[in-house]
């Protein structure tokens, strides 16, 4: 029996063998969200603003609307973010010479310097809490994170979404969870808010 269970990818009982991706990763995100709260503190940015920063260095230069897509954000709720990142002179906003309305967004050197002790410090606490893992277990980890993050689906405006219609779209609305309460993480930039 127990071999059957195996083959057939659940237990004697007939439950899956694992708990859902969700159940695990979602209460380690709003952890490791609470564990960067006070290095963000310290440096006087908020979630959205250190993902701002983050993303800048990505692509150095960028429109506020693309900006906005790769965060996940509403375009018109991150331009007080961003307001406050150019006050601060940690990034500079200009008009593109080839469209004077669209704006053109480069972090500053002392953005740069910012983000990079930032993530310094959130990236040492993670650290202590990889340590808990054999290196090897702790590689593994970091290999399918990594592997699944850059799925072209869970980019924005990366693949297309599941059909409505058909035994996939059927299968789906029976397993379907209510939402978290306040719909997402804390401070998730899919919630909407700043």
């Amino acid at each position: 029996m127990a071999e059957n269970a195996a083959d057939s990818g659940t237990t004697p009982g007939g439950r899956p063998p694992r708990p859902d991706l969700a159940a695990m990763i979602v209460p380690l995100g709003r952890a490791l969200m609470a564990a960067e709260q006070p290095v963000l503190d310290a440096h006087g940015l908020t979630m959205w603003a250190y993902s701002v920063l983050l993303h800048l260095d990505e692509t150095p230069i960028r429109t506020q609307a693309a900006l906005a897509e790769a965060i996940r954000a509403d375009k018109t709720r991150i331009i007080a973010v961003l307001d406050d990142l150019e006050a601060r002179e940690l990034i500079r906003r200009q008009p593109d010479p080839k469209d004077r309305r669209v704006r053109l967004l480069s972090l500053t050197a002392a953005g740069r310097r910012l983000r990079d002790a930032v993530q310094t410090a959130i990236q040492e606490g993670e650290e202590r809490l990889l340590t808990q893992l054999p290196a090897a277990d702790r590689a593994g980890f970091l290999k399918g994170l990594q592997a699944l993050s850059a799925l072209p689906e869970l980019k924005p405006g990366g693949g297309s979404p599941p059909s409505s219609s058909g035994p996939d779209a059927a299968r789906r609305r029976r397993t379907q969870r209510p939402a978290a309460p306040g719909g997402g993480l804390p401070e998730d930039p899919s919630t909407g808010g700043c």
